[in-house]
């Protein structure tokens, strides 16, 4: 009986001895907890000493606020227990290593710390306690402090032409604004005269010199002029009052050429700003807005440097615990020629329409122009903003990005096809009405017309060069629908191009051909076929490169004549087509003909798109023309100009494409 007493009593203190809290149970829970950063959970591990100086909001907010003011991510906590368990006693004080890592906005920080374990005694349970104290959110802190980050922005990278000519550079404006002190009896006059060269509304500006910030002697900033633009500057210096400040501002030297090329930049928005907190944005930040600025914003903004370091009560830097210098962004370099996009766009000025120009055979684009278009510089808000929104020819919109009817330059490419396929043999002759009007007999009220001609009787070069649609209508209908859009992947439709300006992808068809009549609108290059400027060009480019493809190339570095589609017609087909569209060019009665290059031997096709709802409706016309130099080819350009119907179709066009070689290669007329 004694034996079995001592063995209950044995197993009591056994038991016992098994439920004694340990420190390191506590140590390992609270380190857990950080690392899920459960700041309250933390919180119920620290002593209650600390818990009657420290509420939980106070601990919680303590930790929250400090990492979210030094962006800290990628928390880990390690920490190394004793090998050996160790029996500690009441009075004891046991201590264990731990280290802290962590990235922040000034780069990582790591800490090593020793927190301290107090044994308490509970109603419930007794227990061991952490020790805490404000030194173990950041290394130094004390009661009182605040983590401040101190951020240092990047310069942002530039973008250069292939030249180094400058698209966005980092440079300087010419700051424009008041001193009201310096104003005299023709205020009025003078913020009347301001408010037109700055683009600027008088009420904007009376609001601005009314703030209660605002002294006689005050400089009130209102608005900026580039610092090149000598006539506006001269036009503001007499008007009394003005002041001019120099300022570092984000500049477009190539203005409205260039505008939805390389986009432009602007303050942020608040919108902006809460999708982009955790990337480090603040309010009055610059951000991409549209364009290169845009697409690359990442790339271009680089990365923010700065400073964390600890403030006392009073505000004085106790301890910088992190520094990190800004990096800079990385300048981009494209294969665009700045002087082609100059070009391209004083061709094109007070038009509304877009082209591309690339080198055919190595894929490099050399300019991408839309008209009309708009000066990026000093951004695009307010009054500037609501301008170009309610201008009817939309200069906002960015028409290269966008696909349009190709008319008759889509010919070649149911040349192309027809002739692959063997449903077009290039000297077999079609049948064409003389009165230039056909249909089929279930055809109803639908036709097809062409441009007036003597020929009866068209084989594919005549068909090229006068532009016949009826050929091509009886062409794509011998071929079929089903073959045709098949045989149309092998140019890239209905595919993303590879190119890092979103382009919309080009189309045969919304939903397949829904009659006969419209597959033989089809054929040349109505329909609803619809192509971007640059797919245009690039499905010129297999005539130049043996049947291949060209892939669209944007960075200088990147390399070149890369093949986007293989084999899209044999080399036979493609010399066959690039003779009959050299013609085009070449023979007085050719639609792409006058104004005639004495110097410079081209191959190309126009191209008229009517924009109407029936046969029988009026509508609009886009003109179209493609062109390349066939010697040495080393420039292609598509432009589509929009709504020239009264005035000539794509002849308005053609002048314009050809002044573009005349300047850039020196053909004369």
């Amino acid at each position: 009986m004694r034996k079995l007493v001592f063995l209950i009593i044995c197993l009591i203190a056994l038991v016992g001895c098994s439920d004694k809290p340990k420190p390191e149970t506590t140590f390992e829970s609270y380190m857990k907890a950080w690392e899920k950063q459960d700041y309250e959970k933390m919180y119920s591990y620290i002593t209650e000493e600390k818990k009657k100086e420290f509420s939980k909001k106070e601990f919680t907010e303590t930790y929250t606020t400090s990492y979210e003011e030094i962006k800290m991510s990628d928390l880990e906590v390690t920490y190394k227990l004793p090998k050996e368990e160790k029996e500690y006693d009441e009075e004891d004080k046991p201590s264990f290593n731990y280290v802290v890592k962590m990235e922040t906005i000034a780069g990582p920080i790591e800490s090593s710390y020793q927190t301290d374990l107090v044994f308490e005694k509970g109603e419930e349970a007794d227990k061991w306690s952490i020790n805490w104290n404000p030194s173990n959110v950041l290394v130094g802190m004390k009661k009182g402090d605040q983590v401040k980050a101190i951020v240092s922005k990047p310069e942002r990278a530039e973008i250069f032409d292939v030249n180094g000519e400058g698209l966005a550079v980092n440079g300087v404006i010419q700051e424009v604004g008041l001193v009201p002190a310096w104003m005299k009896e023709d205020a009025e006059e003078v913020k009347e005269k301001l408010a037109k060269l700055i683009d600027v509304p008088i009420e904007k500006i009376d609001a601005k010199l009314n703030q209660s910030w605002v002294k006689p002697d005050s400089y009130v900033p209102l608005g900026a002029v580039a610092a090149d633009d000598h006539d506006k500057i001269e036009a503001i210096r007499p008007l009394n009052g003005t002041k001019f400040v120099e300022k570092k501002a984000r500049v477009y030297p190539l203005k409205s050429a260039a505008a939805h090329l390389t986009g432009y930049v602007d303050l942020i928005t608040k919108e902006q700003l809460e999708k982009k907190k955790d990337k480090g944005y603040k309010a009055n930040d610059v951000i991409g807005k549209s364009g290169l600025e845009l697409i690359f914003e990442e790339e271009l903004r680089g990365d923010l440097g700065g400073e964390i370091v600890i403030k006392d009560a009073e505000g004085n830097i106790r301890d910088i615990l992190a520094k990190q210098e800004p990096v800079k962004g990385k300048d981009i370099t494209l294969t665009v020629d700045a002087s082609i996009q100059s070009l391209l766009y004083s061709q094109m000025q007070g038009d509304a329409g877009s082209a591309a120009a690339i080198h055919p055979t190595t894929g490099e684009v050399l300019a991408l122009v839309s008209t009309p278009s708009y000066d990026p510089n000093f951004g695009v808000t307010g009054n500037k903003y609501t301008r170009l929104s309610e201008d009817p020819l939309k200069p906002l919109t960015n028409r290269f990005t966008s696909t349009y009817a190709p008319g008759s330059t889509f010919k070649p490419i149911t040349a192309a096809i027809g002739v692959e396929t063997g449903l077009i043999k290039p000297a077999e002759e079609k049948q064409i009405p003389a009165n230039n009007r056909w249909q089929k007999d279930n055809w109803g009220d639908h036709f097809v017309t062409r441009v007036k001609s003597p020929d009866t009787k068209v084989n594919l070069e005549d068909a090229l060069v006068r532009s016949d649609n009826i050929y091509f209508a009886k062409a794509i209908l011998d071929i079929g629908g089903d073959a045709f859009l098949r045989e149309s992947k092998k140019f890239g439709f209905d595919e993303k191009i590879p190119f890092p300006i979103g382009i919309s992808k080009s189309k045969i068809t919304n939903e397949g051909f829904k009659s006969e009549g419209q597959l033989a609108d089809t054929g040349y290059g109505q329909g609803q076929v619809e192509m971007s400027s640059l797919h245009l060009g690039l499905t010129y480019t297999p005539f130049i490169n043996n049947g291949a493809m060209i892939k669209p190339i944007l960075f200088a570095d990147e390399t070149k004549s890369q093949t986007w589609k293989e084999n899209v017609m044999t080399e036979e087909t493609a010399k066959t087509i690039t003779k009959d569209l050299v013609q085009v060019i070449e023979k007085p009665y050719g639609t792409g003909h006058e104004p005639k290059l004495a110097n410079i031997k081209l191959a190309g096709k126009t191209g008229t798109a009517e924009l109407k709802k029936s046969k029988e409706a009026e509508g609009k016309e886009n003109g179209w023309f493609v062109a390349w130099n066939t010697e040495n080819p080393q420039l292609l350009i598509s432009m589509m100009i929009e709504d020239v119907k009264d005035r000539e179709g794509s002849h308005y066009v053609v002048p314009k494409v050809k002044k573009v070689f005349q300047g850039m290669l020196g053909g004369n007329e």
